[in-house]
């Protein structure tokens, strides 16, 4: 078992929208270096989950600390109390999040979509920033991309460069929400090539996905979520070839 530090620390979160409840009371531990794979059917609350870790929605309950630092509170005594939109922006930016449309700027070049952020949060020189926007553009393969716009990008190219941007903060824990799943067949490939690499080199990582091969090949942990609960977690080889509850076999069994 991994001696890590533990990095992603969910803690109870809850969340409902209107009389609709949407997560549970979802506990979840990452350490350091680990990536975990989220799956489950549509509804299940995958994407309310990372949203949550990021502070985009705010639980009705519970807590998430990012290398022991609340994202999005402070705690007071037993109670917590919401951070100041400046404050909750800069913990975010421990936080790289690459969304399932992409979300680049279409009125910026790509290394400008890059190059923003650092700026902007993190307060880099531009030199700075930009040197490190054309190393990851290298990193992704798209040196030759770097003066385009995102219309002029096919859509694996677009969630190339967003991984890119992702990275551009130097993040603790990199969070992707479907990321291939906008995509044609054919531009799968290479976003997951890119995820690959990146979760080659021991960054932090939380993927929700339908992509099964992809989690069997990368995870360290498999989690399967259905109505808003976290139903079984483990190995991918435990979850995903010898699951032991009836939703996760149900489930893979459309999947597989």
């Amino acid at each position: 078992m991994s001696t890590a530090p533990v990095i992603v620390d969910v803690r109870g979160i809850h969340k409902s929208f209107g009389a609709h409840p949407v997560l549970r009371g979802i506990d979840l531990q990452v350490r350091a270096g680990e990536v975990t794979v989220v799956i489950g059917p549509s509804g299940s609350g995958k994407s309310t989950l990372l949203r949550a870790i990021n502070h985009l929605e705010k639980p009705n309950r519970g807590s998430v600390s990012i290398d022991g630092e609340l994202i999005g509170y402070r705690r007071r005594g037993d109670k917590l109390y919401e951070l100041k939109e400046r404050e909750i922006l800069r913990r975010r930016t421990r936080i790289g999040f690459v969304f399932q449309n992409f979300h680049l700027f279409p009125h910026l070049t790509v290394v400008e979509n890059i190059v923003e952020a650092p700026i902007s949060a993190l307060r880099r020189p531009s030199g700075e920033a930009r040197e490190r926007a054309h190393a990851l553009l290298a990193r992704v393969g798209l040196s030759d991309k770097a003066d385009a716009y995102p219309r002029q990008l096919s859509g694996g190219q677009q969630q190339r460069v967003a991984i890119a941007r992702a990275l551009a903060l130097d993040p603790q824990v990199l969070l992707f929400d479907e990321p291939t799943s906008a995509l044609d067949p054919e531009l799968v490939g290479e976003v997951l090539d890119v995820i690959k690499d990146v979760a080659r080199a021991g960054t932090t990582m939380i993927v929700v996905t339908h992509e099964i091969g992809f989690a069997r090949e990368v995870a360290d942990t498999v989690v399967f979520m259905d109505d808003g609960v976290v139903v079984e977690q483990g190995p991918p080889g435990d979850v995903l070839d010898h699951p032991r509850h009836e939703r996760t076999k149900a489930f893979l069994s459309k999947v597989l």
